[in-house]
Order: C-alpha cells, then sequence, then structure tokens
C-alpha cells in the first residue's frame, strides 16, 4: 500500500474521537551489547570486541544500522508529518557501543528530518563497561543533553551475579564523568539483588547518592520469561525483605531531596524524565531501529506498531521499506487498560480531563472500574483525578486490573 493510502486509511471515520494529538517522542533502538544478561529480556544481542580492542561496534556494522534508521524514519514520515517531537531517547542493547561521531550523525539525519521543540530531551543510554574517558563529552557534543548509566550495583560480586561486563570502578569513574559533563544525567540501579542484603543495598545508595545525581532510577529485580535467570533462578529476597528495602530507597532518596514521581523514578525538581513521562501519560511514540515499539494516535484510532527484531532482518526489511512487522489498532475495549498500566505508575496521577483527551473516550467507560478502585481504598476520592492511595501504589496490579474490559 502506498503511503497517501495508508495514511488516507489511518485518516477514515472510526469508533474514537479524539479532541487532539497528544505530544509525540521518538525512541531509537540500538540493538548490540557487550554481553546479554541473565535477567534481559530486551531486544538486545551480543557484540564481543577483539582482546584490547575499543569498545566499539565496527564502523562498517554501525554505518550499515544508521542507514537502515534513516530508511526506517523516512518510511514513518508520513503518518507524523509537521508533529514536533518533545524528547528523543536513544536505547538498547548498549547505544554507547556506538562512537560519538555515530551518534552524531544519528542525531543530525533526525534533525533533518523531524522539527524538535525547543528544549527537546535527548537521552542516551550508556553502560560503565563501554566507558572511555572522552567517550562522554564527546555523546555530549554530539547532542545528547541527558545520559542514563546502567550501574545496577557499585558492588563487584553483585555485578558478577548479575552478568554485567563492568565493575564499581567503572561505574564510580562513569558516573563521575557524567556529573561532570551533563547538567542532568540519570543512574539506574537495582535491588531485591541474589542474595543481597538490607546493607549492601544501602551501601549502594550511599555510593549512587555522593554524586548528588539530579535522577535516580531504582528498579526491582524480576525474574522474566525466556531468560537465563528463568531457567536457573538466583536466590532473591524475599517479598517481606524486598518492601523493606523500597522503604529504604524511598527514605534515602528523600532525605537528598529526591522526589518519587513514579515507581521506580526519583528526582530533583525540574530534571523528571520527559521521555519516560510522556510514555506513562499515554503520549504518542515512534519507534525505530530493531524491534522497536511504536504507538501513534489519530483522529480516530491508535495505533500500535512493532518493527523487526532480529538485526539483520531489521536492516534488509528497513532499507527495503517494510521495517513494521506488526501493527495493529487498539480496540476500543482495550484503551482504558493500557491508558492505566501506564497512568496509574505516576505518584501525582493524571486529570480525568487528560485520560479523555488521550483515549477519545467517555467518562462512563471508567466509571465503574473507578467506583471499584475508590470502594477497596485504591483511588483516591477526586472526581477530577486518576490517582493511586498509597495503599493502591503498594498493589498496582490489583488496581490496573480493575480497568481490563472496564
Amino acid at each position: 500500500m502506498s503511503h497517501p493510502d495508508r495514511l488516507a486509511e489511518l485518516m477514515r471515520p472510526g469508533t474514537l474521537s479524539l479532541p487532539a494529538l497528544p505530544p509525540l517522542s521518538l525512541y531509537v533502538h540500538l540493538p548490540w551489547c557487550l554481553r546479554k544478561c541473565p535477567y534481559c529480556d530486551f531486544n538486545s544481542h551480543e557484540w564481543r570486541a577483539e582482546a584490547g580492542g575499543s569498545a566499539s561496534l565496527p564502523v562498517d556494522t554501525a554505518r550499515a544500522y544508521l542507514a537502515a534508521l534513516r530508511a526506517d524514519l523516512e518510511a514513518a514520515l508520513p503518518l507524523i508529518w509537521g508533529r514536533p517531537v518533545v524528547s528523543i531517547f536513544i536505547g538498547g542493547g548498549t547505544p554507547s557501543l556506538f562512537a560519538p561521531e555515530q551518534i552524531a550523525e544519528l542525531i543530525s539525519d533526525i534533525r533533518a528530518r523531524l522539527p524538535l521543540e525547543a528544549g527537546c530531551e535527548i537521552t542516551l543510554e550508556a553502560n560503565p563497561g563501554t566507558f572511555e574517558k572522552d567517550r562522554f563529552r564527546g555523546f555530549r557534543d554530539a547532542g545528547v543533553t541527558r545520559l542514563s548509566i546502567g550501574v545496577q550495583s557499585f558492588d563487584d560480586a553483585k555485578l558478577k551475579r548479575l552478568g554485567r561486563v563492568h565493575d564499581g570502578a567503572q561505574s564510580l569513574a562513569a558516573v563521575a564523568e557524567a556529573a561532570e559533563v551533563f547538567e542532568t544525567f540519570n543512574i539506574d540501579l537495582m535491588y531485591a539483588l541474589p542474595d543481597q542484603t538490607l546493607a549492601e543495598l544501602d551501601q549502594d545508595l550511599s555510593q549512587a547518592l555522593e554524586f548528588r545525581p539530579p535522577h535516580l532510577s531504582v528498579y526491582h529485580l524480576t525474574i522474566e520469561p525466556n531468560t537465563r535467570f528463568a531457567v536457573e533462578p538466583p536466590p532473591v529476597p524475599d517479598a517481606d525483605l524486598a518492601s523493606d528495602m523500597l522503604d529504604l530507597i524511598t527514605a534515602r532518596t528523600g532525605s537528598q531531596g529526591l522526589q518519587r514521581y513514579e515507581v521506580s523514578a526519583y528526582a530533583r525538581e525540574g530534571h523528571r524524565c520527559a521521555h519516560n513521562l510522556n510514555y506513562w501519560q499515554f503520549g504518542d511514540y515512534l519507534g525505530i531501529g530493531a524491534g522497536a515499539h511504536s504507538k501513534l494516535s489519530f483522529p480516530h484510532r491508535v495505533l500500535r506498531q512493532v518493527r523487526w527484531r532480529e538485526p539483520a532482518a531489521y536492516q534488509r526489511e528497513a532499507l527495503a521499506g517494510n521495517a513494521v512487522s506488526n501493527e495493529h489498532e487498539v480496540k476500543r475495549a482495550e484503551l482504558p487498560f493500557e491508558f492505566m498500566l501506564n497512568a496509574l505508575r505516576l505518584k501525582e496521577g493524571v486529570g480525568l480531563q487528560q485520560y479523555l483527551e488521550r483515549t477519545g473516550l467517555p467518562p462512563s467507560s471508567i466509571a465503574r472500574a473507578m467506583a471499584a478502585g475508590r470502594e477497596k481504598g485504591l483511588l483516591l476520592a477526586d472526581p477530577a483525578r486518576i490517582c493511586a492511595t498509597p495503599r493502591g501504589f503498594d498493589f498496582l496490579s490489583d488496581l490496573q486490573e480493575l480497568f481490563l474490559g472496564a
């Protein structure tokens, strides 16, 4: 189907009526990493550097992938034509395997094709294991405005259990450099690690907080299907200890001026992640790259897309104009749950008006679920706002499930 025909099909009348399109973000997936971690269920593919070589992809590999990304973006332009981009997130894999000049080329390609809002946040994920002294400065000069560093832990033994390629000393060096180079950055940590004690978590938090990070993400280790940990589950803290760990995280971050604004995210004033906020508020995002997901709104429908997952297949299909491997319209009955799956992760919740604008549905579409949530003490009794109570935040899955088939 030609691009004009496809766009006409998406613009045809439907069962929804969105008064305006939501903000648009761009996600770029760079799929390679040095080693697949045993807990990771992301679309990441191992690439091994030669012994003693630079932790960068071969130039030819990077160049070919950038060409595929350009073709992918070009083909998607008719679906988002004229819409400004509020944020860009370059994730993986390990995007910092790409050299700064390659990231500069990528950002230049994007700027040449899409209007970026003033102050557009451009985040790059980086791992301490791919850290080189001048690399972070190169990323900043390439146009990256925010770095997200996948530390996970500063404890060498815990990092080894997680299959990470870096050690605690590399983490400390990488965060120190990021703090010097970037005005805003994020540290990723994990908790409820194999055999982790409360004291060990406290030490990780102390080392992270010494840098006064503008943003801290702290994720509970979960054993996902189709991972090595699923085949050989490690001994992890029980639910009671994990709950104590979360209380410790909230107390330690709060005492340092980091406000918990989402399930796993803590930020100083003015440093919340704009890209993730757009996700959680059911904004739109175009995803390009191997396995990338998109959610795009039109006046009468919401479309989801997935790109080809395997890098070689993605590059071949993207260059042929067929980067999308699967797409579907979100059914009207599915929209309440899809919206709440994201929005209820926010500590402050969202306004009811935003639900109406982002889904095109009337208040009656969630009236029964809202009443049930309030009756169970999981939702605040605020008619203009959809917001979990402290109990609802602790039992988030139970709250979200109320909106299944709402």
